[in-house]
C-alpha cells in the first residue's frame, strides 16, 4: 500500500484529508509541524509527502529545503490560493507539485496520484532499456537520469519528465496542454504556472547556447521548443 506523509498544523483538515486518502487505498501518517514533517520524510517509511507551507516552527518552504538537501522523495506543497511566492518558490527548491488551499480531497488524490504514476513507470521498466540521446543531452527514462555535456544534471521527477517530452520532440514546439498531460499526468489547469516555473528552472540548468540563447525557446501563444544541439 502507498504510504503518505501529511504535514500539516490543521488538525481538523489533516483528519479529513487523512480518512479520504485511507479510503482511496493510501495509508496516511498524518503529523502537524515542520520539524517532525522533516524526520519523518527523512525516515525511508513514506513514498511520498504531502507539505503545507504556513506551519508553526519550521514553514513548509524551509521544510522541504532540508527534505531536498537529502532526499529526492516526491513531494505535493499545499499552498494558500494566490499565494504565488510560496508556489514558485516551493517548486524551484524541487516540489513535484503544488494544490491550492482549500482544496478537495479529490483533487489531492489525483494530483497525488499523478505524481506516483510517473515513479511506478520509471521503476517497472529495466534500469537500461533506454538511453534518449540529444547532442550534449543524455537521458534515461526508467531512472529518472540526466547528462548534459558529460556532466550529471540534477532535475527534479517533473523537470526530467517535461525535459523528457520536450527532448523527444526536440526542434518542434510543444503546447503546455500537451506537457501538462504527458510530462506531469494531469490536464493544464487554468492560470495553472508550475510548468512555466519547471521550465524556468530547466533553464536555469542548461545554460546558454553558443549564441546566448536559451536552449528551451518560448513561443507565445503556442508553448515550449527545445532546440536541436
Amino acid at each position: 500500500m502507498t504510504r503518505v506523509l501529511l504535514v500539516d498544523d490543521d488538525a481538523e483538515l489533516s483528519a479529513m484529508l487523512s480518512e479520504y486518502l485511507e479510503q482511496e487505498g493510501l495509508s496516511t501518517h498524518a503529523v502537524y509541524d515542520g520539524e517532525a514533517g522533516v524526520r519523518e520524510a527523512l525516515s525511508g517509511r513514506y513514498d511520498i509527502a504531502v507539505l503545507d507551507v504556513m506551519m508553526p516552527r519550521l514553514n513548509g518552504v524551509e521544510a522541504l529545503r532540508q527534505i531536498r538537501a537529502h532526499s529526492r522523495m516526491p513531494v505535493l506543497m499545499l499552498t494558500a490560493r494566490g499565494d504565488d511566492i510560496d508556489r514558485i518558490l516551493g517548486l524551484e527548491l524541487g516540489a513535484d507539485d503544488y494544490v491550492p488551499k482549500p482544496c478537495s480531497p479529490r483533487e489531492l488524490v489525483a494530483r497525488l496520484r499523478a505524481i506516483l504514476r510517473r515513479g511506478v513507470v520509471a521503476e517497472v521498466q529495466p534500469a537500461e532499456s533506454e538511453r534518449l540521446s540529444l547532442g550534449h543531452l543524455q537521458l534515461w527514462p526508467a531512472r529518472l537520469a540526466a547528462e548534459w555535456r558529460g556532466q550529471p544534471l540534477s532535475l527534479t521527477g517533473a523537470e526530467f519528465r517535461l525535459l523528457e517530452v520536450l527532448a523527444r520532440q526536440a526542434g518542434q514546439v510543444v503546447s503546455k496542454a500537451a506537457l501538462s498531460e504527458r510530462g506531469l499526468g494531469r490536464p493544464l489547469a487554468r492560470f495553472d504556472r508550475s510548468i512555466d516555473v519547471h521550465i524556468s528552472s530547466i533553464r536555469q540548468k542548461l545554460g546558454s547556447t553558443a549564441d546566448g540563447r536559451a536552449w528551451i525557446q518560448t513561443l507565445r501563444g503556442q508553448g515550449y521548443l527545445l532546440i536541436k544541439d
